[in-house]
């Protein structure tokens, strides 16, 4: 028996790639330079990234993978998967730094690879190769992967989700065989496709889903159902409800989902106010967190303008192609109303026109939502203005009615971006919480891209946007390229200091509540530590930028578009040899190196009162670098505050009055002074003696007697 091909007319194959051993090289050649080679300096940050660190050293120490620990006070804000993970590679590779960041830097490669497949299969191999180039040199995904926090897997097991929903409910383009497709006398041919999509994606889908959730909470599920439950009813493809094994996937999430859940409740009772697990993980952290009311109040919420205005940043420099996009839309936009007023005015009536007005706005829409993608919160808006367009051209409500699997991802992963920023937008945020869309959003851009490739010889609007996009790369590379030079200049006459933060301004933007706000402390004076990073951004900025604009008039479109990439990759290098130039302002682990150091020559005690003053936050690596438990002086606060009101909590914590009338009795004090505490502190021990044994970055390790003093 012989088999012939049958193919999906709805198929579109875009521009081809690079071969695929090429674009195996790039990627993982850029994966290895950009993610991988990063994992071991700086040392662990203090604040989420050591504090993260902690509980997973916890974990891996003690066998208890159920109640998450922070200096042996129970943290009972985060779900556990990221922690499970980390502590799984601290058991393989040791309690530093490495292996606490990779974990991280191999979700930033599955989901570059997730991304590949996705657009790969829905547009084809060179959107395929632009998405993960877009995972890999986008500002965004690279700066919130620096610290351990679990935005890159969320937002991993979220598009594996969205992927397995959209694969679930088929129907998918497959060979039939001869006998499949002989038919009878008075028999209407079958159709060419039909739902052979496996029957593991709606598994798939609600063990990621269940993934999600132990990696974030129960933000997962708003997300995933948000979007689902809108996509759904607008293809209405709620119909099929049945592929998506409601009843039998939603026990296979609930038994990987639940059982920590219900094991963290019963294990976490009579905390403050007689609350538990159950009140601080989902009311506490989940609904009054959202409102802005969440107890303790340690965070901060980025003004509206930036909140969006950052969204550019993050996924520079692939945001640049945002006007091709804008310039796509309105053609398609004027487009669709000329059909309206046609149908209208037609003699012939709805009825004849109808078919004709209805495939047309099927690809008006196909390429709409494309292009909204990039600004997916006016994603409701363009449905609310679309609905009432068909309306007026007698067609039915929903443009979303047998649409392509094509047109079918372009529409889900436009819902998805747009709820994820939107609710962001409402409730309180850091800069990172919206790493979910990015994914999404380069996908999408990836496909106009290559889009604008495939019709530059022919389209002089591409042409133009494109053109545009490269002049304005060229026009902020010089830019950037001209202030680094200056500052350069400037400190062209300093010595390089290794302690980079004592040449530092505090501004206190933010109150340093917001990931990025030592940003703003940068000063002339610091660029004498900063010269080899910066000479490398200067090449990629000046170089980068033009070659890619020469290849691109060359008509290279590949080569073009890789060239920023590359010219993306150069940049995040050198930003993180200057990340790593910050290690002794960002974390305290010279200051825990200090006192092993004072243990190993026998200066000190062994059980010498190792303390830090204020919240742990301010040195969470120094109890991770010393493995053991610090006292908190007036540290009952922020993330250490609700544990601490349980029955069983350690004796860590110590009042400032404790200190100043135990200070220089009874066994030797290691107090660790952060600079923001420093004239508190002055204040508290005034007439005290104070040794200092070590001062890095302004901060200081004192003790209460001279070393040689036993």
């Amino acid at each position: 028996m012989t088999t012939r091909p049958h193919f999906s007319i709805l198929a579109t194959s875009f521009a081809g790639g690079p071969r695929p051993r090429n674009a195996a090289l790039i990627l993982s050649g850029l994966w290895f330079l950009v993610f991988f080679c990063s994992l071991f300096t700086p040392p662990l940050l203090d604040d989420a990234d050591a504090t993260h660190a902690q509980a997973a050293r916890a974990m891996a120490t003690t066998g208890d993978f159920v109640t998450l620990k922070v200096d042996g006070i129970r943290y009972l804000e985060k779900a556990p998967l990221p922690y499970w993970v980390v502590a799984g590679s601290f058991k393989l590779f040791g309690f530093n730094t490495f292996a606490a960041h990779l974990p991280i830097a191999l979700a930033v490669g599955l989901l570059m690879l997730l991304g590949h497949r996705w657009a790969n299969q829905a547009f084809g191999a060179r959107t395929g190769f632009y998405t993960a180039l877009g995972v890999l040199t986008s500002v965004g995904v690279f700066l919130f992967t620096r610290f351990l926090i679990p935005e890159v897997l969320l937002s991993l097991f979220l598009a594996a989700a969205l992927f397995a929903f959209l694969k679930a409910l088929g129907p998918v383009a497959v060979v039939l065989t001869e006998s499949e497709v002989r038919i009878g006398e008075g028999q209407e041919r079958p159709s060419m496709i039909r739902d052979a999509g496996p029957l593991f994606y709606p598994y798939v889908m609600w063990g990621s889903l269940a993934l999600a959730v132990l990696t974030k909470g129960l933000v997962a599920l708003v997300f995933f159902f948000g979007t689902a439950l809108v996509y759904l009813v607008l293809t209405e493809e709620w119909r099929g409800w049945r592929k998506l094994r409601l009843l039998d996937g939603g026990v296979l999430f609930l038994v990987i989902a639940a059982p920590w859940h219900v094991l963290a409740g019963l294990r976490n009772t009579g905390g403050d106010a007689g609350h538990g697990f159950f009140w601080f993980y989902f009311w506490n952290e989940h609904v009054l967190r959202f409102l802005g009311r969440r107890l303790p109040r340690d965070y901060n919420k980025m003004p509206g303008w930036l909140f969006w205005a950052s969204q550019l940043i993050w996924m520079f420099p692939w945001t640049l192609f945002l006007p091709l996009g804008f310039a796509a839309l309105w053609r398609r936009w004027s487009h669709q109303k000329m059909l309206a007023t046609s149908a209208r005015a037609d003699s012939s009536g709805p009825s004849s026109q109808a078919p004709g007005v209805a495939v047309a706005g099927i690809i008006f829409v196909s390429g709409l939502v494309l292009h909204l993608a990039f600004l997916p919160s006016l994603t409701l808006a363009f449905i609310a203005f679309t609905v009432a367009g068909r309306t007026m051209a007698g067609l039915s409500l929903s443009p979303f009615l047998r649409i392509d699997p094509q047109q079918k991802t372009i529409l889900l992963l436009s819902l998805f971006a747009g709820f994820v920023l939107l609710f962001f937008s409402i409730s309180t945020n850091q800069e990172y919480y919206t790493f979910p869309a990015y994914l999404p959003i380069l996908l999408l851009i990836g496909a106009t891209i290559t889009r604008a490739e495939q019709t530059y010889a022919t389209n002089p609007q591409a042409q133009r946007w494109v053109t545009f996009a490269h002049a304005t790369l060229a026009g902020l590379g010089g830019v950037i390229s001209i202030a680094l030079l200056y500052g350069l200049w400037g400190s062209r006459h300093l010595v390089f200091v290794p302690d980079i933060g004592a040449m530092l301004a505090h501004r206190g933007v933010g109150d340093y509540t917001l990931s990025t706000s030592h940003l703003f402390d940068l000063t002339a004076g610091a660029f004498a530590g900063l010269r080899l990073p910066a000479v490398l951004a200067i090449v990629a900025f000046l170089v980068g930028p033009l070659l890619a604009w020469w290849l691109r008039a060359q008509r290279r479109h590949l080569a073009a578009t890789t060239a920023i990439a590359f010219t993306s990759a150069l940049f995040l290098i050198a930003a993180h040899v200057a990340f790593a130039r910050f290690g002794p302002m960002l974390s305290s682990e010279a200051i825990a190196a200090k006192i092993l150091e004072l243990r190993e020559q026998k200066a000190i005690a062994p059980d010498s009162r190792v303390m830090l003053y204020g919240d742990q936050a301010y040195g969470s690596s120094i109890p991770f670098y010393l493995g053991q438990r610090v006292e908190l002086v007036n540290g009952r606060s922020t993330s250490m505050w609700f544990g601490s009101t349980f029955a069983d909590a350690p004796p860590i914590f110590v009042s400032g009055e404790e200190l100043a009338s135990a200070w220089g009795t009874g066994e030797r004090k290691l107090l660790f002074i952060p600079e923001e505490k420093r004239d508190e502190v002055e204040a508290l021990l005034k007439g005290r003696r104070l040794v200092e044994l070590k001062e890095i970055s302004g901060k200081l390790l004192v003790t209460d007697r001279a070393l040689d003093d036993h």
